[in-house]
């Protein structure tokens, strides 16, 4: 090893602070508008090329039922938005679409339930302030959204900012593998987590049996349009559970198109640790849906794999989701040089294991028609913050919560010493940063308006 290369803690702090002359922290307050070259529609059409076009309706639809659901959708508008003012140069592995929601409970693989960042989508290595200003402005949209005063809004993204930059200091103390083990022991303090925890353990595999199959009907009609019982007298076997259609949420999958996806794991073993590969061995797959999830990647395809283990007790739902290159990619140097050649799957799970205290044990990735896909569990003890939840002490404290999350997954994956140094011990970046959210937010505010306008004037509708 050559130790000349190795550089001190204390030395990575100065070196933060010397990036104060490339960006000084003031400087993050800076919005605005007049700077765009792009219109924030045209980025959104753009986004959706090679999507399902019969579901990009519906993403609209989405976006336009509020502010914070046109915030979700919006990521290639604020990654636009944000590569226009300076940046620190201090690169870290970002969540990429931090917001209120995309924290959330699920289970660890020792069975235990764990609260963190739980959506990398858009996970890249890019300015760590990126970041913070998304999570920041979030707060404040989703505490408008709950009906808090501009007041409470703005004291949520100072309590966040305050509580990110002092957890960062405590981060840049501790030995390495304490950042690497560190827990958040009072979640279920935590007045809003204790109530997603109470729903994330609702949220069991045999739970999601009973939402989304049902047992399969032996009725079928003929081509003369005779009703008749396939098998009434003759079959033995037991009625298959298969997935039930929900319009346009869920739809099931057959034939050559679900032998696809189900052939499709074979390439998604490889990418398990070998033990975890053994664990999946055991299922068989029983049937496939395409699921339209979220508000940002409707439109992209989603597949769910409904397998039986040890018997009808013992069910497994594995999600195939499409994964495109980072919304920030565009803007970040070297990101786009060779993308072909990064595996968008990969991509995810590779920042979701960096920067997560523990991670599903079934995250792995595969390739269907030359298109990558992130392989999960789904819905395996997941549950999230709700909007409503989110007003007056619940959102002051939810703030908190964020900010040591954040600063958590970001020291677990960066350099907690190099941001440790610019952000400082004052409250400056806090400030700058709190202007920035709420200018931003009525900018987000501003373009969501223009979205229901376009749909209006367009008559564009969610296909049903």
């Amino acid at each position: 090893m050559d130790k000349t290369q190795l550089v001190s803690a204390k030395e990575r702090y100065t070196f933060g602070q010397e990036r104060r002359k490339q960006m000084k922290r003031l400087h993050h307050k800076t919005w605005m508008a007049k700077q765009r070259r792009e219109s924030p529609l045209k980025l959104l059409e753009v986004s959706t090329r090679g999507r399902v076009q019969s579901l990009v309706a519906l993403k609209n639809e989405l976006m336009a039922a509020s502010p914070f659901g046109y915030f979700r959708g919006a990521v290639p508008v604020m990654a636009y938005d944000l590569s226009l003012v300076g940046n620190t140069g201090i690169c870290n592995q970002l969540c990429g679409d931090a917001h209120v929601r995309n924290l959330g409970a699920f289970a660890a693989p020792d069975g235990r339930l764990v609260f963190d960042i739980n959506d990398f989508d858009e996970t890249i290595v890019a300015p760590f302030e990126w970041d913070v200003k998304r999570m920041a402005t979030s707060l404040v949209l989703a505490g408008r959204a709950a009906g808090a005063k501009n007041l409470h809004c703005r004291e949520a993204a100072t309590v966040f900012l305050e509580r990110y930059r002092t957890m960062m200091h405590s981060f840049a103390r501790m030995t390495v593998l304490e950042v690497a083990k560190y827990q958040v022991h009072r979640l279920g303090t935590v007045s809003p987590v204790a109530g997603i925890l109470r729903m994330a353990e609702r949220a069991t595999p045999i739970h999601t049996l009973l939402t989304l199959t049902e047992v399969e009907g032996r009725s079928s009609v003929s081509k003369k349009g005779v009703r008749t019982v396939k098998g009434a007298a003759k079959s033995s076997e037991p009625p298959q559970q298969v997935f039930r259609t929900i319009p346009p949420n869920l739809k099931r999958v057959t034939g050559a198109h679900a032998e696809q996806v189900v052939g499709s794991l074979a390439m998604y073993a490889e990418s398990l640790q070998p033990e975890r590969r053994h664990f999946l061995a055991q299922y068989r797959p029983m049937d496939v849906a395409f699921k339209v999830v979220g508000t940002g990647s409707v439109g992209l395809r989603d597949y769910v794999v409904f397998m039986e283990g040890n018997g009808a007790k013992d069910p497994l739902f594995l999600q195939i989701k499409e994964e495109v290159a980072s919304g920030y990619a565009p803007y970040v140097a070297g990101a786009l040089k060779g993308r072909r050649k990064q595996h968008q799957g990969q991509r995810v799970v590779n920042g979701e294991r960096a920067m997560q205290l523990q991670s599903d044990p079934f995250l792995g990735w595969t390739t269907m028609e030359g298109r990558d896909y992130l392989v999960r569990q789904l819905n395996d003890h997941k549950a999230s913050i709700q909007l409503e939840d989110l007003k007056a002490a619940g959102l002051l404290e939810y703030a908190g919560l964020c900010g040591e999350m954040l600063a958590r997954g970001h020291a677990r994956a960066g350099d907690s010493a190099m941001v440790a140094g610019y952000v400082g011990t004052s409250a400056r970046f806090d400030d700058a940063v709190v202007a920035f959210a709420e200018a931003y937010a009525d900018q987000t505010e501003v373009d969501w308006k223009q979205l229901v306008k376009s749909l209006k004037t367009t008559g564009k509708k969610a296909v049903k």
